[in-house]
């Protein structure tokens, strides 16, 4: 399985996409621009949707769910969203189809059944919602309103990889509501930091906090907060945004409230997100050219079992051999699986779980037994160990531990290994084209330098991060005079 992969250095853009097909995670579906998400690919994105709704609810926020369709009239009524999204809607114009009477057996849509008004399929739900809210506040004791839903979004993307850009994708978007500019604020970056924490401790994915330029915002945001991650190829990957929206929702559909004063006054919004796309940065931060590389605290399986056998009478002692170490293990919150298939040899199930990324690996043989010990081989570094029966256990847990710690610890070095401080612009370009991932370099703060270092180098600013120090400089481009560093990379 693996011995087919394209090596990472050879096509890092095949090798992902020929990976996320092969470890039976996604494909391409009939519907151009669409995934579909198999099964092992989503019991990752569940075991992400577990964390996360436990990690929202809490700091305080309940689901919800609003509807899939939003009048076009609600949806251009914040006219930044609006037309931050419009070139990416898909728009319904009629209800009904109607049997083709010019082609037998085929069927076409009604001309009689145009709808009164357009429905987008919302790219984002900011509309449908904040028109929902102003039912719902009136007065102060109505606030703060935190709600999440999970749900999928529709942005009709040209060129599409699976996880990472598709027209269709699943996600959670946070929508919450306040009294004050305060309020809002603390809340946005709360949820970024809550993202960050989720990222590191769950994903190994070490990231940079900060807020993006201008023209980098979420439509209609007044500040956007970010995480930043870095790929094995150094490029970046915005991996989850918060945004303050101000009141410019509020005042686009009229959400006022009755503050404790007594006076009438604008509801203060954050809207917050983060996709699938984290699935496709799993995979290309720590995955190698056998495959994938899951860190245990996201993987379906974290062990997985596989007999050695001749006959059916050894089976069944190692499958009650191997039933007793799952319930040892789940007592200790530990997913283990026993791959028991009879119509794949031993060596066909390891290279599967090797492909897919099991943690640890464990194969029990009638030697085994006789012998009290168990072959335990982790997947990331490739290395077995003899293990004797009475340590499985506990040392299977420190293992799980110790994976989790040294994935991250092998991305935390990369990444700080290619940040590259920059101060003129024959030196970007080079570090861009030959040692990748991001520059840290002097900006003037104009869009005009900005856009023009895209276009030139496709290189973004990815953030301005949040622990950045005041410095004197002179902009990387222009040569203006700069108080800051501000990191740019080629990006997702």
């Amino acid at each position: 399985m693996s011995k087919n992969l394209t090596s990472r250095a050879e096509d890092y853009s095949k090798w992902y996409n020929e990976l996320v097909v092969k470890a039976d995670l996604a494909e391409n579906s009939a519907v151009r621009g669409c995934m579909v998400i198999k099964p092992y690919g989503y019991a990752i994105w569940e075991k992400m949707q577990a964390e996360l709704d436990r990690m929202f609810k809490e700091t305080g926020h309940q689901n919800a769910y609003f509807p899939l369709l939003v009048p076009k009239s609600l949806f251009e009524a914040e006219e930044k969203n609006a037309e931050g999204f419009a070139k990416e809607c898909a728009v319904v114009t009629h209800y009904r189809l109607q049997n083709d009477p010019d082609n037998e057996g085929k069927l076409r849509v009604d001309p009689e059944a145009k709808l009164e008004e357009e429905l987008v399929v919302r790219p984002t739900s900011e509309a449908i919602i904040w028109n929902t809210y102003k039912g719902w506040i009136q007065s102060y004791r109505d606030l703060p309103i935190l709600i999440n839903q999970w749900a999928n979004v529709v942005r009709w993307e040209m060129r599409t990889r699976l996880f990472l850009r598709t027209a269709e994708f699943l996600w959670q978007e946070g929508h919450t509501a306040h009294a004050t500019k305060k309020e809002a604020l603390v809340e946005a970056e709360l949820m970024n930091n809550v993202y960050a924490e989720f990222a590191e401790n769950f994903m190994a994915i070490p990231v940079i906090k900060g807020v993006k330029t201008e023209s980098e915002r979420f439509a209609g945001a007044i500040e956007t907060f970010c995480i930043e991650a870095l790929m094995q190829d150094g490029k970046a990957l915005q991996a989850g945004t918060s945004h303050f929206l101000g009141q410019n929702f509020a005042k686009a559909f009229d959400v006022k409230f009755t503050n404790n004063e007594g006076k009438l006054d604008h509801v203060w919004a954050t809207s917050w997100g983060v996709s699938t796309r984290l699935v496709g940065a799993l995979i290309m931060t720590h995955s190698d050219d056998k495959g994938l590389v899951l860190p245990p605290n996201l993987a379906p399986s974290q062990v997985v079992i596989v007999p050695i056998y001749k006959t059916d009478e050894q089976l069944d002692v190692i499958t009650e051999k191997a039933n007793a170490i799952i319930q040892n293990l789940k007592s200790k919150g530990i997913s283990c699986k026993f791959d028991s298939r009879t119509t794949h040899r031993p060596g066909a199930k390891f290279a599967q779980h090797e492909l897919q990324g099991v943690p640890l690996r464990i194969a029990i043989g009638p030697k085994d037994l006789e012998n009290g010990t168990i072959e335990l081989a982790r997947r990331d570094t490739l290395t077995k160990e003899i293990v004797n029966m009475p340590d499985l256990i506990s040392k299977i847990e420190g293992l799980l531990k110790t994976i989790q710690e040294e994935l991250f610890t092998k991305a935390l070095n990369f990444r700080d290994s290619h940040i590259t401080e920059v101060d003129d612009f024959e030196t970007f370009k080079k570090v861009l084209e030959t040692k990748t991932g991001f520059i840290s370099a002097h900006w003037d703060g104009t869009a005009e330098t900005e856009l023009k270092v895209k276009e030139l180098t496709k290189a973004t600013i990815r953030c301005i991060p949040s622990d950045v120090k005041n410095e004197e400089g002179k902009c990387v481009y222009s040569g203006k005079t700069s108080s800051r560093r501000v990191l740019f990379a080629k990006a997702y």
